[in-house]
């Protein structure tokens, strides 16, 4: 794999750069061959906090994590603990479609090893369904809704925009984002 290692707010170190590399280089173990994609890896400090954002492209699959801790190389590893979820649900996934007639089918590699047990394993589990009446409100009292029940994203009728339903989210930098339908 090729690595785009880049800093934001800190220096990439020789020691971080082959640290990053010598992680993820453990995910080629999940490919038939590795990926001629370029790795992106973001390393930042915010607010005394080491970020690391990954991001893997490949053929209708992308790969993206990113992780906070107190330490650069804590962050490193747990970001890779997440990118391996990803890949072994792809891979499910990709075991799941038309076993052998998938685009997919080259991408991850097939364990012999592997028990119907560990596939099951990433399975998504629904464990509750709400209903409830969307009620047409702005944008400024979707946010006061939000943070009076103590959510941090909230859906609703959107009375500015011919009641389409929104969701208003509060960001990671404790801004407020809108996701809103396009129309087509």
């Amino acid at each position: 794999m090729k690595y785009n290692i880049r800093g934001a707010n800190i220096e990439v170190t020789e020691s971080l750069r082959d640290y990053v590399e010598k992680k993820l280089g453990k995910l080629e173990r999940y490919f038939e061959a590795p990926p001629t994609s370029e790795v992106h890896v973001t390393l930042s400090v915010v607010r005394e906090l080491n970020n690391v954002e990954v991001t893997i492209p490949l053929t209708g699959v992308l790969l993206r994590a990113e992780e906070k801790a107190s330490d650069m190389y804590a962050s490193i590893d747990l970001v890779l603990d997440k990118l391996e979820r990803q890949i072994r649900k792809h891979k499910t996934k990709a075991n799941r479609r038309i076993r052998q007639e998938s685009e997919y089918k080259n991408y991850f590699k097939v364990d012999a090893g592997s028990s119907s047990v560990e596939d099951t394993e990433d399975e998504f589990e629904l464990v509750r369904t709400k209903q409830f009446t969307l009620k047409p409100m702005d944008v400024e009292e979707a946010i006061l809704q939000m943070n009076m029940i103590g959510h941090n994203f909230f859906v609703f009728s959107n009375a500015e925009a011919s009641e389409h339903v929104n969701v208003v989210y509060k960001r990671q930098d404790g801004k407020y984002g809108l996701i809103e339908p396009t129309r087509n």
